[in-house]
């Protein structure tokens, strides 16, 4: 997949067309209940309260997808959550642009400040490239080991 090709958007809940809705939660539920086998609430009452970062091919076809979270909500700080890529458009640096686009799109909501992340333990190494560095101990979620990390503003 060419990430060039993208569009990206970010809209607050409320904004979101059925259709957008209804492909974001196909996607999250395709990658976090199906591929990785984990059962939760994925719907957790905190998606009207955030943005909603859209990596859309002509279509538009959703191919990657993250929840902007205002400080206060999960963390302290504002964070970047359900960060996820359609399968078939793994392998060519998405995850990459994704979060690059995220923290960018949060700085700009926000302004520059720092984000943690609850990140799944397995992916410490990718988010390290994107100046996020770990701040705890491992911890179990959902069946899954994540580590928090902060990004300094």
């Amino acid at each position: 997949m060419n990430s060039t090709s993208l569009t990206w958007r970010c809209l607050p809940f409320d904004a979101l067309h059925a259709r957008t809705l209804y492909a974001l939660l196909q996607l999250r539920t395709e990658v976090f209940v199906m591929e990785q086998n984990c059962v939760f609430q994925d719907m957790d009452g905190a998606d009207a309260q955030c943005f909603h970062l859209l990596g859309e091919t002509a279509g538009p076809a959703l191919v990657a997808y993250a929840r902007l979270v205002p400080a206060g909500l999960k963390f302290t700080e504002a964070s970047i959550g359900r960060v996820v890529t359609l399968p078939a458009a793994r392998g060519g640096g998405l995850g990459h642009v994704l979060v690059r686009e995220a923290v960018q799109a949060l700085h700009g909501l926000w302004g520059v400040q720092p984000i943690r992340i609850g990140a799944q333990a397995r992916l410490e190494a990718f988010y390290r490239q994107h100046g996020f560095v770990p701040d705890g101990p491992i911890y179990i979620e959902d069946g899954i080991d994540h580590i928090e990390m902060v990004r300094a503003a």
